[in-house]
């Protein structure tokens, strides 16, 4: 007999293997190096095992290392990272400064220490090349300028005998000195507390070496000197690098806040008018249903065709209410895909917001109610009335209760002191409303809305077939205007009602050759 084959090594091609093997968490697989078999595999099955939801990549001994410091991984320092021309000034700024060291130091080396001149201007490139360096890789330039300056100061140390070394400055000569001290804010600038105060102290316990343990005959001591513009340097690159990160968080922070605060006005409005369907249109079709089953008892030996009719209509009722608490589901969700988005039909999702009460919905008849309750919070509110009520729909009466409540409420937010005009005219073919309020008398305190309230009126009256429009006024108010119609069907072409909206409310007496002629006969408020 043939010895079985390995999983998946003789496979028929097109269907895939089994996987037998164990779970990433009990048997890494980056652990082990591949086989020859492995080796051979298809493409899929090695990128399928690259895969970073499969197998974690592994820590290097150097992404350790840069963690522990807290290196920012941005190519450029926090500070100089927003803007490229100030990237630029500071590139060559640097630059510059790391010429000047590493020719003219070399130069002031060889005369102070007594270097031939290619070991002077090596040591000052030393210095000017780890200035360079530490823009993009701090912590190998600091290693660079701390080991040039030990080389430095070892070297000049047998020269520091004689009288005319007396005023000779060491362990630290001004160019490395300097160099070390930029070395430092550029390393401070890119990583974090921890590695810059290990750093600093690194460089101080050296100075200590090379001044108070090994020393030298005649010299000007710098010890004291180096600590104070080092720990300068160090300090310096702190407070920029944490005002950098404080700026970029707060920043992070504000968009963060932004987006919740208008996604939590966006569900709460998709939920308000998922109550409000809920409310008006399920109450309908349930009445339509029950209607459609008692009317065949209602009749005395009633036809077959007629118990069919009303079966349907019974039936078309159910189906429709059926998709309509599937859309009041998706509504009350946070999003389609959210488990019960479908099935929980009564739940809220916006968060603090409580069941959807089962009190009956607002109507015109509450608008005095709503009003005098804007009259008790402080804002002086007229109201005027033309027209009989003709009975509109329960929906048209919410959406025009809804209406004037958030005009009144954007009143109240944004225009503190400002007197507000309610004007209510009914027609026989709908209902216009226009809220008007004067400039405010003080300035507005800061709001958390999020401008979700404009695009709420427009909803409420585009899905009803009317229109809203808002637009401040030359005296400094604002206007929000808004035609409902009766059965949902657009106004008469005669009235052409958006034309009038643009130039002025529909009780405006004043004549406007650009609008139609006033309503007469049935169509009169």
């Amino acid at each position: 007999m043939k010895p079985a084959a390995a999983d998946g090594e003789n496979a028929p091609q097109g269907r895939p293997a089994p996987d037998n093997s164990p779970a990433p968490d009990h048997a890494p697989i980056r652990d082990h190096a591949p086989s020859a078999d492995h080796a051979a595999a298809p493409d899929h099955t090695a990128s399928a095992a690259s895969e970073p939801d499969t197998v974690p990549t592994p820590k290097t001994p150097r992404r350790r290392l840069r963690t522990w410091l807290g290196e920012n991984p941005s190519r450029h320092s926090p500070p100089f990272a927003r803007h490229r021309w100030l990237r630029l000034l500071t590139y060559l700024l640097v630059a510059y400064t790391a010429l000047g060291i590493g020719l003219g130091g070399g130069e002031q080396l060889g005369e102070e220490y007594r270097f031939t001149t290619a070991v002077g201007l090596l040591l000052g490139l030393v210095q000017g090349a780890a200035v360079v360096l530490a823009i993009w890789r701090p912590v190998p330039a600091w290693a660079v300028s701390l080991a040039g300056a030990v080389l430095t100061a070892l070297l000049a140390r047998p020269h520091l005998g004689t009288d005319a070394s007396a005023g000779v400055n060491w362990p630290w000569p001004a160019p490395v000195l300097l160099a070390h001290m930029l070395v430092l804010l550029l390393l401070a600038l890119r990583i974090g507390l921890r590695g810059t105060l290990g750093a600093l102290g690194a460089s101080l316990l050296v100075t200590w070496v090379l001044q108070g343990v090994i020393g030298a005959q005649r010299y000007s001591p710098t010890c004291l000197m180096a600590i104070a513009l080092f720990a300068v340097a160090v300090l310096i690159g702190t407070v920029l690098r944490s005002r950098s990160e404080a700026r970029t968080q707060l920043a992070r922070q504000t968009t963060i806040t932004a987006e919740e605060r208008a996604r939590r006005a966006l569900l709460e409005e998709r939920s308000r008018i998922a109550r409000e369907l809920h409310d008006v249109v399920a109450h309908h079709m349930s009445v339509i249903s029950i209607q459609a089953q008692v009317a065949p008892h209602l009749v005395e030996n009633p036809s077959e065709e007629l118990r069919e009719n009303l079966a349907g209509i019974r039936n078309n009722a159910l189906e429709a209410l059926t998709e309509l608490r599937r859309v009041l589901g998706v509504l009350r969700s946070e999003g389609p895909d959210e488990p019960g988005a479908v099935d929980d039909t009564h739940r809220l999702s916006a968060p603090g917001t409580g069941p959807a009460p089962h009190a009956p919905q607002p109507n015109l008849a509450r608008l005095d109610a709503l009003i005098e309750n804007t009259r008790a919070a402080g804002v002086e509110v007229a109201m005027k009335t033309k027209g009989q009520p003709r009975g509109y729909p329960p929906g048209v009466e919410l959406s025009a209760y809804r209406i004037v409540q958030e005009a009144l409420s954007n009143v109240l937010r944004h225009a503190p002191g400002a007197k507000v005009t309610v004007e209510v005219l009914h027609y026989s073919h709908g209902i216009c409303l226009d809220i008007t309020n004067s400039r405010p008398s003080r300035p507005a305190p800061p709001s958390p809305g999020s401008g979700h309230g404009l695009l709420g009126m427009r909803e409420r009256a585009a899905m009803l077939g009317g229109h809203v429009l808002a637009r401040g006024e030359r005296e400094g108010g604002f206007r929000v205007t808004a035609f409902l119609p009766r059965d949902g069907t657009p106004a008469p072409t005669g009235l052409d009602l958006p034309a009038v909206f643009r130039n002025r409310p529909p009780s405006d007496s004043t004549p406007d050759p650009y609008r139609p002629e006033p309503p007469t006969g049935d169509q009169a408020p």
